[in-house]
């Protein structure tokens, strides 16, 4: 079996060397897999732009107007924390497509990995945190509109909570949201998920890794999804410059290996998204993003 990928080589565009978001990473990360040997053993795909009714399912038409055309305010950005281009807007209206595509062929094909998305600070009206727009919300609201899936389980592992998920999806009782986060960090005023579980600052390997089992056993129970988004977020890491958490590169490998071996033994579908990490050694930081895609890799074939 072979594990489906997911990427555009929009995703990395020419960014400000000295900006804290590490925009390379995705490109990064293609390469990685490619020395990994797994872009060439395995299939890829590549999204186009998202329609504008399927991004409408989850945010306003006026702010995405506004952020395509540049007339935001400069309030508006600064929450943002993105300059804005038009390399910006391109990859903004393809990486939602991409973990729209990434669930759409989890759900034939049992997992697909998305080498992008996780921007899950986007709320409805704006854009927050690095994120311009939701993917998570749009690729689940929209398999749902299409009759794709009945229940979807948003599994975010990344170390900052999904609050802009969480509140886009607040009244969506086909979506159930889980975030696994760091409970003293951005955002500092947190939303409410179907199930939120904060850590302590300096959490290390074990006790991560059993809270980890624990909350997403509790969350398929609870969510009953005939679909999984797993946000493998690896600014868990101890080293991470945003993260305040201690847990390990083995410590994040077993992480997507525990998560997909137990979402496989419930048979459900699930699609990968690699969330947020950050650091200045961006070749580095794309190793431990491809943790997520060796353990699918493990898993499935």
């Amino acid at each position: 079996m072979s594990i489906p990928l997911i990427y555009s080589p929009f995703y990395s565009y020419h960014f400000p060397a000295n900006h804290r978001f590490p925009m390379d990473k995705f490109r990064q990360l293609h390469m990685c897999l490619s020395e990994l040997g797994i872009i060439k053993d395995h299939y890829v795909f590549r999204p186009g732009r998202v329609k504008a009714e399927i991004l409408q399912l989850a945010h306003d038409k006026a702010y995405i107007n506004g952020f395509i055309e540049n007339t935001l305010d400069s309030k508006a950005m600064r929450k943002m924390g993105l300059p804005w281009s038009e390399a910006l807007v391109k990859r903004s209206l393809i990486s939602p497509n991409g973990t729209l595509m990434t669930g759409s062929i989890a759900l034939n094909h049992g997992i697909a990995c998305h080498l992008a998305g996780g921007t899950h600070h986007a709320f409805y009206d704006h854009g927050r945190g690095y994120c311009v727009f939701n993917d998570l919300a749009v690729a689940a609201k929209a398999l749902i509109a299409q009759g794709k899936a009945q229940r979807i389980l948003i599994f975010d592992c990344d170390v900052h909570q999904g609050d802009g998920t969480a509140c886009i999806l607040a009244d969506d009782e086909a979506i159930f949201t889980c975030s696994i986060h760091c409970e003293k960090n951005f955002p500092h005023h947190k939303e409410t998920s179907n199930l939120d579980v904060g850590l302590p600052i300096g959490m290390q390997d074990k006790p991560y890794l059993e809270t980890v089992a624990e909350t997403l056993e509790q969350a398929i129970q609870l969510g009953k999804p005939d679909l999984i988004f797993f946000d493998a977020g690896v600014d868990v890491y101890s080293q991470d410059g945003l993260g305040h958490l201690d847990i390990s590169f083995d410590g994040i490998a077993a992480r997507e290996f525990l998560v997909l071996e137990i979402i496989k033994q419930h048979n459900i579908p699930v699609a990968t998204v690699i969330g947020g990490g950050y650091d200045k050694d961006q070749k580095a930081l794309a190793r431990r993003h491809a943790l997520v895609f060796e353990a699918a890799v493990d898993v499935f074939t």
